[in-house]
């Protein structure tokens, strides 16, 4: 069963931190290579922010985050984190996780190479 839901998101002021969860069922974890975070701010296209090769921890960030949002990932619990720091109120938009099944091709933060994706959390930062 493909399965990721997304827990976490909420309303902060700027310069706030957050952490979103993103639990994945046993099948879409232990599939997938790289898992990611996507953000999708109204009128404008989804970004990825963050990705994670789920077979040896190895990141990639989008530079709108770099040094505030750190990716991690737990394999007991087959589930991927987004610790976000400093928020800015460019970060407010919808929070989505994504898994790429094993079968993905593209750049890692690209949400084409994706197959399956969480329902998405929304984050507000408030000015």
């Amino acid at each position: 069963q493909v399965q990721l839901v997304e827990s976490g998101g909420g309303s902060v002021q700027a310069g706030e931190s957050l952490r979103l969860s993103c639990a994945a069922s046993r099948y879409t974890y232990g599939s997938s290579r790289y898992m990611a975070w996507f953000r999708q701010a109204p009128g404008k296209e989804r970004e990825g922010i963050a990705a994670i090769y789920t077979g040896g921890g190895r990141t990639s960030y989008a530079d709108s985050v770099t040094g505030r949002f750190t990716i991690s990932q737990d394999s007991d619990n087959d589930s991927i984190y987004l610790q976000m720091s400093s928020l800015k109120p460019e970060d407010t938009g919808m929070y989505y996780c994504a898994a790429d099944l094993g079968q993905g091709v593209g750049g890692i933060r690209t949400p084409g190479r994706y197959a399956a994706w969480g329902q998405g959390v929304q984050v507000t930062v408030s000015s």
